[in-house]
């Protein structure tokens, strides 16, 4: 088990917004000062989402550029930058950020779902492979997304394929409605699909949060809060910005006798191309 606990902060998302809680950050200075705050609080790595003018979730490689730009000059946090910003993108446009910015990591979602009971999270298995290929020649380190078992089994495939590259790192999300409820259950029974050797993280979209993250740090996993995921700190108190999520995270981590992890922890756990 590794000793060291990394501590992903997931900002913006594509979904929330100031009415649901006014500290989400959505123009690219206010994302940057927010990542910034976080790292300060022990983030490792940040999962970037960018909005448009107008606070809608989007792809556009300028928003992309110039928040990308501002957290650079400021600290050595891991960026991890979303491919599925946008339901309408298109498949180039969901992967030329990666060939022009080079993350270290960037979301690889393993499958397609029932978005919230009302739409559909397309990935394609054309798609799928296109995004793999774009990674491994741009030195991007995929986060698999797993929002049910069978995204797991995709991975399988694509590893086999030569998509994906071993070793992989895999994020466990729960709690997306469509997706796999938010239980210790179900996290224990996805942590042991994987190699015993993985790497790996789980959230919550929800309620469930709190148990999802201290059963992930118990196991020796990684953990990731943010706006994102949760708006609401506590039973009806919004959190007061992302920040607040991290340190609240840094305190269970080390209540568990585990070390917060460091940028630098986080690459060399995870083997990624330094920025």
């Amino acid at each position: 088990m590794n000793e060291n606990t990394i501590i992903t902060v997931a900002t913006t998302g594509a979904w929330p917004t100031k009415e649901h809680n006014p500290a989400i950050p959505l123009t690219p200075r206010e994302i940057a000062d927010d990542v910034f705050e976080c790292w300060q609080a022990g983030a490792a790595i940040a999962h970037l989402h960018m909005r448009d003018d107008e606070g809608k979730g989007t792809m556009d490689i300028g928003k992309f550029r110039e928040t990308v730009g501002l957290i650079r000059e400021r600290c050595d946090i891991v960026l991890n930058l979303t491919t599925s910003g946008d339901l309408n993108a298109t498949d180039e446009t969901r992967m030329m950020h990666l060939v022009e910015l080079k993350p270290e990591m960037a979301s690889y979602d393993c499958g397609s779902m029932n978005w919230a009971h009302s739409t559909l999270f397309i990935n394609h298995p054309h798609f799928l492979e296109k995004l793999g290929r774009v990674m491994i020649e741009n030195g991007v380190k995929p986060e698999i997304e797993i929002f049910d078992a069978g995204m797991y089994y995709n991975s399988e495939y694509y590893l086999k394929q030569g998509v994906l590259k071993a070793p992989a790192y895999y994020q466990f999300v729960l709690g997306a409605p469509g997706g796999t409820t938010a239980t210790v259950e179900n996290l224990v029974y996805l942590r042991g699909l994987l190699p015993k050797d993985a790497h790996w993280s789980a959230i919550d979209i929800g309620r469930g949060h709190m148990p999802i993250l201290m059963t992930a740090v118990a196991m020796g996993g990684n953990i990731r809060v943010g706006m994102e995921d949760n708006v609401l700190y506590a039973k009806n108190r919004l959190a007061a910005s992302n920040a607040e999520f991290v340190y609240r995270a840094g305190r269970i981590v080390s209540e568990a006798n585990r070390q917060v992890a460091t940028p630098a922890d986080a690459r060399a756990t995870l083997d990624l191309r330094t920025a």
